[in-house]
């Protein structure tokens, strides 16, 4: 139990429903659909339609979105809404030219959005609402606006250069030339008009027809090689999710292009040290999470690609025999130099989930990419682009190379836990590279060292940096940064708070479900 002399939050507790978002607004539009007796996937699509307005840096219908759903039959449904390079795009091209990273070239790291195919998808086999209704807050906050949250204002202001540097996302997104501040009135009327055409005629409107044409010609205006047929040839996939054991529960992730099998190396990699046998709060601990960190990154670096063409197999890489091959580098004494840390993506992404009465939960993931994506946005239409493709490789051969029509290395990963073939744990972490990192350590903490949901996501978090020094939270204690310090690690106080996440558990003896929100966004948990 928390100290209640202290400053926090305890876990969110009701029996009828629970959403958990970044957002309050979202948090409510998302209680409210459950209130009206729609369902977990309605209320989460709706939520998820709020954000891309109100919390407009970290998501958006120009990004991408994978969920994992599990029905109240124990079922587990995995949706890939990743969107493809242009058809256009071949890794030799910017070899040729000296192009050693996509964020360079904006325009070329536009891939296309998938979002808005995921959500169709998902709802058309799951959901018992249309856009129509479930888009409704969105609009009204587009047209008539939001109130700036703290977060997403901090978020904006540190934006702001970036999208001056382009005439749609300026237009939309600055003031005067200024990022809004907290407390601002703002309106987004010219995605809300987008988001009614969506909602009045289907997909179809967005991915073909004047705003598919719009999207394409802002594109290649910049460079970029995207076209109206790759919007056009847009797909969402169901996909099973991998999984692995820990503790006595099943882990489940997406599966490449995806990164979720990182968390499972690295949770495969705790079992085998036997973690759960140190001290939460401990050097000890931290030093082997980072360590197994560095490890399962590593092989997410070689491998995880497209899986049309990645080269070693999920089992392969999830086996035993592998496991056992990789803890041999661990020595607990010592960071291993020998371990080659991948270059890091930086990602701004929002992540929801929603149980309803009958159990079904459903763990939701948004994102852009960067924040406000490529920084590149329609003028007519309002949609910022993601730019997705900067995670692919420009090294020709690599799994992972740039090449027509092809996935990206993925960051962004929902999770689903269940025990029994029930739900226990729908969660996600966002922040990027972190997340991997996240789902291990936030699990571990409710699986390992029995915290509640809010507890696992308030414990401090520690991650590297771009340099490979140990960015260390103010959580965290003196005597776990010394401890690491003194293993070999570079330490330093992080300058500003790593990931966010959202957990909802589920009691399935008292029939009560316990959620979590992070307080490094502005978000809440909800229930009745």
């Amino acid at each position: 139990m928390r100290n209640f002399q202290l400053p926090g939050r305890s876990p969110v507790l009701a029996t009828n429903g629970m959403a958990a978002t970044s957002h309050p607004l979202a948090t409510a539009t998302a209680l409210n659909v459950l209130r009206d007796g729609g369902n977990a996937v309605d209320a989460a699509i709706a939520a998820s339609a709020v954000l891309t307005v109100v919390e407009p840096a970290m998501t958006g219908i120009g990004g991408d979105c994978f969920v994992i759903l599990c029905q109240p039959d124990g079922s587990i449904h995995g949706l890939n809404g990743s969107g493809r390079a242009a058809s256009g795009a071949n890794v030799d091209w910017y070899v040729e030219r000296g192009i050693t990273d996509l964020n360079d070239v904006p325009a070329h790291s536009v891939t296309v959005p998938g979002a808005l195919k995921a959500w169709d998808t998902l709802l058309g086999r799951f959901g018992t609402r249309d856009f129509s209704a479930l888009f409704a807050d969105a609009i009204n906050y587009g047209k008539n606006g939001f109130p700036i949250a703290p977060k997403v204002a901090s978020d904006w202001a540190g934006l702001a250069d970036k999208i001056s540097k382009n005439p749609g996302a300026a237009h939309h997104l600055l003031k005067n030339g200024k990022a809004p501040k907290t407390g601002d009135l703002y309106k987004l009327p010219a995605l809300a008009e987008t988001l009614q055409t969506v909602a009045s005629r289907g997909v179809d409107a967005f991915y073909t027809g004047p705003i598919a044409a719009e999207i394409a010609a802002t594109v290649q205006a910049e460079g970029g090689f995207l076209s109206e047929e790759d919007l056009a040839a847009v797909g969402a996939d169901w996909v099973t999710p991998i999984s692995t054991n820990y503790g006595g529960y099943d882990v489940h992730e997406i599966p490449p292009n995806g990164q979720g099998i990182t968390a499972l190396i690295m949770l495969n990699l705790l079992k085998r040290l036997n973690a759960r046998d140190l001290d939460a709060n401990s050097p000890e601990r931290a030093h082997l999470e980072m360590e197994v960190g560095r490890m399962a990154y590593a092989v997410r670096d070689a491998f995880v690609s497209d899986p049309a063409t990645m080269s070693a197999k999920v089992e392969q890489i999830l086996s035993t025999q592998y496991t056992d091959s990789l803890s041999q580098m661990f020595d607990p004494q010592k960071r291993n130099e020998n371990i080659v840390l991948p270059q890091l993506p930086a990602s701004d992404t929002i992540y929801l989930t929603v149980v309803d009465r009958d159990l079904r939960a459903v763990s939701f993931i948004n994102s852009l990419y960067n924040g406000f994506g490529s920084g590149i946005s329609t003028m007519k239409s309002g949609i910022w682009l993601q730019n997705r493709g900067a995670c692919f490789s420009l090294k020709p051969g690599h799994d992972n190379a740039i090449g027509p029509s092809k996935r990206p290395m993925h960051t962004i990963i929902p999770a689903m836990v269940t025990k029994n073939d029930k739900p226990a744990w729908s969660f996600g972490v966002m922040g990027g590279a972190y997340q991997p990192m996240g789902h291990a350590h936030v699990l571990a903490n409710m699986i390992d060292y029995d915290m509640d949901p809010q507890q696992a996501i308030d414990h401090g978090r520690i991650f590297w940096g771009d340099d490979g020094a140990l960015d260390i939270e103010a959580g965290v204690s003196d005597d776990v940064s010394q401890g690491l310090a003194s293993r070999g690690h570079r330490v330093r106080a992080a300058s500003s708070p790593i990931g966010g996440s959202q957990i909802i558990g589920i009691d399935h003896d008292n029939g009560v479900m316990i959620a979590g929100s992070d307080p490094r966004k502005d978000g809440c948990a909800i229930g009745f």
